[in-house]
This record gives C-alpha cells, sequence and structure tokens, in this order.
C-alpha cells in the first residue's frame, strides 16, 4: 500500500477522507474509482489482515485460553489491535457513571476501524425506518426515503459480499436479483429455535452477513457497479478473483487473510490503491477542520502520532468518517470567529441526539440439545438465521407500551470449546468434580443458547455529547464528555425482549439461566455498549435543525462532508453499518458530479 509521509505525499488532493473504516472506506473506494485523488487519514496504526489474522489458532495456544481482559475485552484473537471501550492516552468524560446514564464509547485505533472485528450482521434499513416521525409523531423523518438509497444497498451488497435471503416480510426489504449470496446451512439449534418459535408466531429467517459462501461473480458484477468505466471493471474483476469463499476454519472477528469477509482493509482499500488514486496516512490524529476566507473547508490539521509534529494538508473537499463521536469531536473543535461553537453548527446540533441500539440478553439451557454427537459447528461464525421485528402492526395500533421495536440475533451449537467451557454449570449441576464433572461437561457441552435483543432508540434531548471544557487527551485535544439517557419506550421495549427469550426457550423445553427482568431499567445495556452509536450531526431538510442534507453535504460549508453514523436521523432496529456504506457511497456520487460541474 502506498503509505506517504511528509517527504512523499501530494502538496494537495481532490478529496480528504478522515477514517478507514466502513464509511471512510466507502468514500475512498468511490472516489477513487472515478478517478479523484484521495488522501486518507487514519488515527491509527497500520493494519494488514493477510498477515496478522491469527487463523487455524485454537483457543488453547493463547494466553488466557483466548480470554478477554480489560486490555482485550472481546479475546486476545480479537483483531482490534489497538483501541476499545478504553484507549491509554486518549481519555473521554460521562456527565454520570450511573448506569442509567452512562456511555461506554469503542473506538479502534487502526487501519479499517471497527470494520477489522465487528459482527458482520448487515441489515437493510426499511421505509417505515426512513420516516419514523410520520409513522408514530416521534424523533425525526429522514429527507430521504427507502426508494432514494435502496441502489446504494444492491451496490454495497453486489461489492462486499453479503449472505441471506429474500422473504417478503414487512419492512424488511428483498434485495434486487444477484445481489445475495446464498445463506449457510443453520446449526442444528438453529432449527429448533426456528421450530419452536413459529409456534408462538415469531419469523425466523436466514440472517444477512457479509461474509462470502461462494465466489464472488467477477464476471458480471463490476459493470453492475461500474457502468461505462472499463479501467474500475477491469481493477474489481481482478481483486473479487482474489476473495476466497468463506472455509468456517476461523471466527470473522479475528479478521480474514482469505478475504472472505468484509473488512474495509481487504475489500475497499486494495482496489482503490490499485487505481492509482488513494495515498493512505496512518497515525495521523486529526483534530480540526481549517477554513478560507471564502467560507470553505481549506484543509485538515492533525498530529504526526509517532513524531508528535503538527501538520496541515489541503483539499477541495474534506470528507469526515471517522466514526459518528470522532467526526463531532473535530467539528466541535474546529472553531473560529465564524464558527464559535464548532464547524458547520449554525443550528446548535453538533454533537445532539446520540443513539445507540437498545440491547438486552438471556440465555438458558436445552436438554433435547444434551449428548450430541460430536460435530463440527463452527459454522459463518454466528447468526446463520435471526429474528426480524414481526410486531409491527400490534405496536402500530397502540398495544405494546413502547413505539419501537428490535430484532433478535441468537447462538448455540458445538462450536471450538474456550476457555469458559465447563465454566458456571453450578446451576445445572449443583456442583461437581472428578470423573462426575467430566461427564456433566460433555453432557452439557453444546446445549446453550443465547438470545441478544437489537432495538431502536428514539433521539431524545438528554442523549448528546460536547467538548469537555477541561479535559484534554495526550496530544492536548479536547476530549468529549458525553450525556446520556434512556426514555420509558427504550426501557419497556428491553423488558419485552426479555420476557420474548425466556417465552422462546421455555418453548424449546429449555431452562432459563436467571431470572428474566421485567424492570427495563435493569434489562437494558448501558449506551455505547452496543457499538452502534450514530447521531451527533443528523441530516434534515431544514438547516436550522440538523447538520447536513440529504447528500451528507454540511449546511454551512459546501465541501464538507459527513459520511459515517453521524448523519443518522434515526437508529433503527437493524445494525447501522450497511446503511453508513450506502449512504457514503451515495454521497460519493454526489460530491464526484458536483466536482466535474466544477462546483466543488
Amino acid at each position: 500500500m502506498p503509505f506517504v509521509s511528509d517527504e512523499t505525499q501530494r502538496s494537495a488532493y481532490d478529496v480528504i477522507v478522515v477514517g478507514s473504516g466502513a464509511a471512510g472506506g466507502q468514500s475512498a473506494y468511490t472516489l477513487c474509482m472515478d478517478g479523484a485523488r484521495v488522501l486518507m487519514l487514519e488515527a491509527g496504526r497500520k493494519y494488514v489482515p493477510e498477515s496478522e489474522t491469527p487463523m487455524f489458532q485454537t483457543p488453547d495456544s493463547a494466553p488466557l485460553a483466548a480470554a478477554g481482559t480489560p486490555e482485550k475485552p472481546f479475546g486476545f484473537y480479537d483483531a482490534t489491535v489497538d483501541g476499545g471501550w478504553q484507549v491509554p492516552g486518549e481519555p473521554y468524560a460521562r456527565a454520570s457513571e450511573e448506569d442509567a446514564g452512562r456511555f461506554e464509547w469503542w473506538r479502534a485505533r487502526m487501519l479499517g476501524g471497527r470494520t477489522n472485528h465487528w459482527g458482520r450482521i448487515s441489515l437493510r434499513n426499511g421505509p417505515y425506518d426512513f420516516k419514523p416521525h410520520s409513522r408514530d409523531g416521534l424523533g425525526f423523518d429522514w429527507p430521504i426515503g427507502y426508494s432514494d438509497i435502496a441502489p446504494y444497498y444492491d451496490k454495497v451488497e453486489l461489492l462486499i459480499g453479503v449472505y441471506g435471503s429474500n422473504e417478503g416480510l414487512e419492512n424488511t426489504p428483498d434485495s434486487s436479483p444477484g445481489c445475495l449470496l446464498p445463506p449457510p446451512r443453520p446449526l442444528v439449534s438453529d432449527l429448533l429455535v426456528a421450530q419452536r418459535a413459529k409456534r408462538l408466531g415469531i419469523p425466523v429467517i436466514p440472517g444477512h452477513r457479509a461474509v462470502l459462501t461462494q465466489p464472488l461473480d467477477f464476471a458480471r458484477t463490476p459493470a453492475r457497479l461500474h457502468p461505462g468505466n472499463l479501467t474500475a471493471q477491469k481493477i474489481l474483476a481482478a481483486d473479487m478473483r482474489n476473495r476466497a469463499a468463506c472455509i468456517w476454519a476461523t471466527p470473522c472477528g479475528r479478521g480474514c487473510a482469505i478475504r472472505a469477509n468484509y473488512q474495509s482493509t481487504t475489500v475497499h482499500l486494495p482496489p482503490a490503491l490499485a487505481r492509482g488514486n488513494l495515498d493512505i496516512r496512518t497515525d495521523a490524529m486529526v483534530y480540526e477542520v481549517t477554513l478560507g476566507r471564502d467560507g470553505r473547508a481549506s484543509g485538515v490539521s492533525f498530529i504526526d502520532r509517532i513524531t508528535g509534529k503538527q501538520r496541515h494538508v489541503t483539499a477541495r473537499v474534506v470528507v469526515l468518517a471517522a466514526s459518528a463521536c470522532e467526526s463531532v469531536r473535530i467539528l466541535l473543535n474546529s472553531r473560529s470567529a465564524q464558527f464559535p461553537q464548532g464547524l458547520a453548527n449554525s443550528s446548535g446540533k453538533v454533537g445532539r441526539y446520540l443513539m445507540d441500539t437498545v440491547g438486552s440478553s438471556l440465555g438458558g439451557q436445552v436438554p433435547l440439545l444434551e449428548s450430541l454427537p460430536p460435530l463440527n459447528e463452527d459454522a459463518a461464525g454466528g447468526d446463520q438465521m435471526y429474528v426480524p421485528w414481526w410486531l409491527y402492526q400490534e405496536q402500530h395500533a397502540g398495544k405494546l407500551g413502547f413505539a419501537r421495536g428490535y430484532h433478535i440475533e441468537f447462538g448455540g451449537g458445538r462450536r471450538m470449546p474456550g476457555h469458559d467451557t465447563g465454566a458456571g454449570l453450578e446451576w445445572l449441576t449443583g456442583g461437581s468434580f472428578g470423573t462426575k464433572f467430566k461427564q456433566d461437561v460433555r453432557r452439557y457441552y453444546g446445549s446453550f443458547v443465547d438470545f441478544d435483543g437489537r432495538g431502536e432508540m428514539i433521539p431524545n434531548d438528554q442523549s448528546f455529547c460536547e467538548i469537555d471544557p477541561g479535559l484534554k487527551d495526550k496530544w492536548g485535544i479536547p476530549v468529549l464528555r458525553f450525556h446520556w439517557g434512556w426514555s420509558e419506550h427504550e426501557r419497556r421495549q428491553a423488558a419485552h425482549m426479555q420476557k420474548t427469550f425466556a417465552d422462546i426457550i421455555e418453548a424449546m423445553g429449555g431452562r432459563v439461566q436467571g431470572v428474566p427482568q421485567t424492570d427495563g431499567a435493569r434489562a437494558i445495556a448501558p449506551g455505547g455498549s452496543i457499538i452502534h452509536e450514530v447521531g451527533g450531526a443528523i441530516m434534515g431538510a431544514d438547516p436550522g435543525t440538523s447538520v447536513t442534507d440529504q447528500w451528507c453535504q454540511t449546511w454551512d460549508v459546501k465541501n464538507l462532508f459527513v459520511t459515517d453514523g453521524a448523519v443518522f436521523a434515526s437508529n433503527a432496529d437493524k445494525n447501522p453499518t450497511l446503511t453508513i456504506m450506502a449512504l457514503a457511497w451515495r454521497a460519493a456520487d454526489h460530491i464526484l458530479e458536483r466536482m466535474r460541474r466544477k462546483e466543488l
């Protein structure tokens, strides 16, 4: 990869992209493949999945049997080599430490950002999700509808590779023909969940996940994605040939050396680099977008994390894609006489309406799954199937007591044993040891199921971030302070999740571990813990109440765009990454068109 330094980077670029994850990778890919010269600035270190992914290594070969630690909360093998909820030298502040008001901020300081370790669940927002206020009078409508973004969902699915199926369900959109790869076979436990949930009127369908179940169609897809651009088609076709289908050998959270799953580092960046238009600078901590006398963004200032020196680069267009809260931090720190409260903040809405996904979990043990014969159920790494929200009509009629829904992710099966395989069985065995303990472990191994709810949060005035008045990071850059609050809608939703999970476990003939929480305040996970935070620079139709327009273009600075989750006007129950990429592709197309017309 052409990693540049002070000596090798160009004096000016068409576009600066801040961030290298889902938004930054997609923005750079689209721009570069159409001929724009792009400088990508990444705050973290260089990362090469092909050489750094620990494939085929079992948990017993890692320290602490690959268990999580404060430094590596998702385990020794997790691809997040630098980052987490706490990053050394990069603090953040919270207005409250109580569970109800605490926000946890996850950051991945590495090339590719969170795309290296994410769950890869790739769900489309539906028509209701873009117009929630019109449906129930709460929150905000987006200035775009599903029909505006649907073609870009198609493009992203074709490029990154997403498995799944079209089921024709309410507000769970189907993909265009040829966009989805075949889903993998369900696990035994998946089939039992589906059978028993159906008896409760709960649909269970194949998951949508960014993992290749078969090779990509390199003969036809490039022309669908880049019509008329023969150079881009040739480069993409060659790159798609180099991506192998999944061999079900290594959990996706480790990264993927054979490029079978989606990571920005293995999908977006290689073809963009092959086009010859992308320069990448890692360890570049951007802290400010600079403003020219003409009121347009002139470039960005950053600190080289290796040398500690301040640097500035210029471009015709600046794209912030550093993750929702990091982009907000840059805007708020970019103060000037024209924007004393932060850049592009004439509305006062930068940092406002921060949202995360509502989360709640429950598990149990199912006797029907005990003592199964040995078999390999490592499968696709999770979510071969899932439950889309199914109670739209009941909710719209006001029968549920909360306004927005959730989907259910679940797991089970006889996967690679880890450090906790035989731990925590006392609630079933009463405590055993010796030969009896070994028999119990073999009996119960693979008989557990776990359910996770992922629901919509309605934006509110109590959830926002701002610059802390005194705290700075190790480079002297002011940090964020978070305020957080759930509404009664989210708390009741979490309590509904708990009851649903318990009902399914009991329908399977299983035993719930612990007691389902009826108090939503106890059932709901803290803000930020699901790592789906969005908002902070929401898009809208009115410059007085939003930060960007429908093209992710800031109202106040015409050559400044925000293409990450900060622009979300709502946070549907669908995981946000696919929508982030679709919006980024759409915004990049708009930038290219404006540049061709000499308007940027």
